[in-house]
């Protein structure tokens, strides 16, 4: 065997290898994210929104100073920094995505690639097509990549027929497109699964805060307004940061899934375009 042979073949045997290492990678980066969050929420709540000096008598039982949102927030209750911890994991998670679509795209627009594969391919430049896509980089041109080697290798195969050659290049398409997507939209469940748990928190939140309210309003006598202040508070300081977290993942998981669409239908695009290239050159 010769040594080209060889090492064509402790590629592909390592490629699962760093497919499987990257993923595991990437979980452990989503679970890293997820406790370190939630741990930044508790120290945050304990240190800065429980701080003395945000309180009245330097004591975090009284009444928060006035105009001290701190203060207020942290009369929210034992679910605050949870919700803060969701608050940023979507906002951990978001840069996360923005930075990995940005790479998916590759360094010129896509637009601009498709145009400049359509014009290559058209000229028979299947060479300088499958170099542009080393330059572009990214997974439109890890995907248009692998569809124009697998075009060069049948286009002049007399052993195929038309047919043939057309499935192998869709095929080739169809698998490249296979590998890089779950890339695109991993993480994305986690900012779907915060549109609806925030707003559950939140929504936690205000049933507890209104129900210590009413419990203060049922004492016999005067009725306790430390107590109905602070329920009220609960109330609505999880209810503010629920929405506002349900809110903004929900904006996000939006802009990404069209971002990965976009993607998508480039990749595409670039597909058919070179199917019919090579249906009109056969």
């Amino acid at each position: 065997m010769s040594q080209t042979t060889t090492q064509k073949t402790e590629r592909t045997a390592a490629a699962p290898q760093v497919r499987s290492g990257s993923a595991a990678l990437r979980e452990f980066f989503a679970t890293f994210v997820i406790v370190a969050s939630i741990g930044i929420g508790i120290l945050l709540y304990v240190f800065v929104l429980g701080n003395p000096a945000n309180f009245e008598g330097n004591d975090p039982r009284n009444h928060p100073i006035q105009g001290n949102y701190l203060g207020i927030a942290y009369k929210g209750g034992f679910l605050v920094p949870i919700a803060i911890g969701l608050l940023l994991i979507t906002i951990t998670m978001s840069i996360e995505r923005a930075i990995t679509l940005s790479r998916a795209s590759g360094k010129m627009s896509m637009e601009s690639f498709v145009q400049q594969i359509e014009y290559l391919i058209d000229q028979d430049r299947i060479d300088e097509a499958i170099a542009l896509c080393d330059k572009q980089r990214g997974t439109v041109g890890n995907v248009v990549r692998e569809t124009l080697t697998r075009l060069k290798q049948v286009k002049d195969d007399s052993r195929l027929d038309k047919d043939q050659k057309i499935a192998a290049v869709q095929k080739a398409l169809e698998e490249s497109l296979a590998l890089e997507l779950p890339m695109l939209e991993k993480h994305m469940t986690i900012i779907a699964t915060i549109v609806s748990i925030a707003t559950l928190v939140g929504l936690i939140g205000t049933v507890l805060g209104m129900i210590r309210a009413f419990a203060a309003l049922a004492t016999s006598g005067a009725p306790d307004a430390v107590a109905l202040a602070t329920g009220i508070s609960e109330a609505l300081v999880n209810t503010a940061l629920g929405i506002t977290t349900s809110t903004l993942a929900t904006i996000l998981y939006n802009y990404f899934t069209s971002r990965i669409d976009d993607i998508t239908y480039r990749i595409d695009e670039a597909g058919y375009i070179i199917v019919q290239t090579l249906q009109a050159k056969i």
